[in-house]
């Protein structure tokens, strides 16, 4: 379905709550602010010679994450020898 050239690339007005406004409106931007001046936001990409570049992100000293992952074993509770599970197949009777 071809749609008219009347309404191709028309403006809206400031007011205008269609969905593609709104939209815009409520976009968060690409790029937040870097956390200190020394840290360095990644570039947006560029064609240069045929291929797409973008400048790396950088870290100061202060910020830079670790190598390794975040410790979070120290939240599991450790309550002994793990008991295997073992599926009942059929009906039983506890003695006792």
């Amino acid at each position: 379905m071809a749609a008219s050239p009347y309404y191709l690339r028309q403006t809206h007005a400031p007011d205008c709550g269609c969905s593609v406004c709104w939209s815009a409106r409520q976009a968060i931007p690409l790029h937040s602010p870097s956390p200190c001046p020394d840290c360095r936001p990644p570039g947006l990409p560029y064609l240069e010679d045929g291929r797409w570049l973008c400048r790396p992100r950088s870290f100061c000293a202060k910020h830079d994450p670790s190598r390794r992952p975040p410790k979070y074993w120290h939240v599991v509770y450790d309550s002994g020898k793990p008991t295997p599970f073992v599926p009942v197949r059929e009906a039983f009777q506890l003695e006792g």
